[in-house]
C-alpha cells in the first residue's frame, strides 16, 4: 500500500474541512460548493486511510506485547494481531478499489433510450416493461425520472422512449444497462404456446452539460412539425414538435411530448448534447483499443448483454456469465443484485489489470 499517497489524501481532507470553516470561503458560494463536492468525493477514501493507519499503529503495539513474560498477555496479543491482520487485509482491498481511476461520468445523471429491435409487438411490449423496470429502480433510489420523448403503441408497447434520470451517481449504476436485451417467453397472442425471442436496445448516456459539448448554432438545422401519436387535443394541430439535426455528425433528435415548442427544443438539445458526448467517448475508446474489454459498462447498443428467459424464470448476463432467478421480483425494480455483481466484476477486472501493469 502506498502510504505516502494515503497521507496526502488525509492531509487534503483535513485541509478541506478547515477551509469549509473559513468565513471567506463560506461567503464564496461557488468555491464553497466546489469544496463540498471534493470533500464528498474523497471522504470514504480518507476514512479508509485513517482506519488503515490506526490498524498499523495497533499492530505495532500488539506486537510489542509478544515479548511480555505473561502467557495470558501473549495469547491476548496473538488474538488481537490475527483480528487486526484480517481487518487490514479487508481495508487494503477496499483501498485498492477506492484508489482506482474514477470514471468522470460516474457522478452524472443520465439520458437513456429504449428501442424495440427484433420481434414486432412483443419487442415493443418488452421495451415498455424495461422502462417500467428502470422507473421503479429510479424511484427506489430516490432519483427523479423525466420522459423527454416517447412513441407509445395502441397495445401498450413503445416504439421508442427517451428519458432522463436525475440523481447522485446515476451513471455509475445505469451504465451497465447499455446494449441488447433479449427476452424469451410465450406471447399472450401465441395460441400454440411457442416461446418467442425478441430484442430491445438500450443506450445509456451521461448527461452532458453545455460546457461539455460545444454546439454552434450554425451547425444545427431545426425543423418543427405536428405532434403524432396517441392522445392530446393539440396532436396534429400545432407545430409543437421539434426535430434538430446536427450537421457535422448527422445526429438527428426529435421531441414531441410537450405541447410547448420551446420545451421540446430544450429537451431535444439536451439529448443532442448527450449523444454527441457519447459518440466522442466511443471514438476515444476505440482509439484506446483494449480498454473496452476491461470496462463492462461501456458496451454499445449492438452488444447482446442479457437474456430474460421467462419460462425458466432466469435472467442471464452474458458479460459475466451469471444468472439470477425470480424474474418477477427483478422486473419490479429489484435490479441491485445484478448491478452490484456487475460492479464487483468490473472492479475486479480493473484491479487485475492494475496489478499486472
Amino acid at each position: 500500500m502506498n502510504n505516502e499517497r494515503l497521507l496526502k489524501i488525509l492531509a487534503r481532507f483535513k485541509e478541506i474541512e478547515s477551509l469549509l470553516e473559513n468565513p471567506e470561503v463560506v461567503n464564496d458560494q461557488a468555491e464553497f460548493l466546489r469544496l463540498v463536492k471534493e470533500k464528498s468525493e474523497i471522504e470514504n477514501l480518507a476514512n479508509l486511510a485513517k482506519r488503515y493507519f490506526e490498524i498499523e499503529k495497533n499492530l505495532l503495539e500488539a506486537q510489542e506485547l509478544m515479548s511480555n513474560e505473561d502467557a495470558d498477555i501473549i495469547e491476548m496479543a496473538k488474538a488481537e494481531i490475527n483480528e487486526l491482520n484480517e481487518e487490514k487485509h479487508k481495508i487494503e482491498q477496499d483501498l485498492r478499489v477506492a484508489l482506482l481511476p474514477k470514471d468522470p461520468n460516474d457522478e452524472k445523471s443520465v439520458i437513456m433510450e429504449i428501442r424495440p429491435a427484433a420481434g414486432g409487438d412483443e419487442s415493443e411490449l418488452f421495451a415498455n416493461e424495461l422502462f417500467s423496470l428502470y422507473s421503479r429502480y429510479a424511484q427506489a433510489h430516490n432519483w427523479r425520472i423525466e420522459v423527454l420523448d416517447s412513441q407509445p403503441t395502441s397495445i401498450g408497447g413503445l416504439k421508442n422512449i427517451t428519458f432522463q434520470i436525475n440523481g447522485q451517481k446515476v451513471y455509475s449504476k445505469m451504465k451497465y444497462e447499455s446494449g441488447v436485451h433479449r427476452v424469451q417467453r410465450v406471447p399472450e397472442t401465441e395460441k400454440a404456446g411457442r416461446v418467442h425471442t425478441s430484442t430491445v436496445t438500450v443506450a445509456v448516456m451521461p448527461e452532458a452539460e453545455e460546457a461539455d459539448v460545444n454546439i454552434r448554432p450554425e451547425d444545427l438545422r431545426i425543423d418543427t412539425f405536428c405532434s403524432g401519436g396517441a392522445g392530446g387535443q393539440s396532436v396534429n394541430t400545432t407545430y409543437s414538435a421539434v426535430r434538430i439535426t446536427h450537421l457535422p455528425t448527422g445526429i438527428v433528435v426529435s421531441c414531441q411530448d410537450e405541447r410547448s415548442q420551446l420545451k421540446n427544443k430544450t429537451k431535444a438539445l439536451s439529448i443532442l448534447r448527450s449523444r454527441i458526448l457519447a459518440a466522442q467517448e466511443e471514438k476515444l475508446m476505440q482509439e484506446r483499443g483494449d480498454a473496452r474489454r476491461l470496462q463492462i459498462g461501456t458496451g454499445d447498443r449492438s452488444e447482446k448483454i442479457r437474456t430474460y428467459n421467462f419460462p425458466q424464470d432466469r435472467i442471464t448476463d452474458h458479460r459475466i456469465n451469471q444468472s439470477w432467478h425470480n424474474i418477477t421480483k427483478i422486473m419490479e425494480g429489484n435490479l441491485d443484485p445484478i448491478i452490484n455483481d456487475l460492479t464487483n466484476e468490473d472492479q475486479a477486472r480493473k484491479l487485475s489489470a492494475d496489478s499486472n501493469s
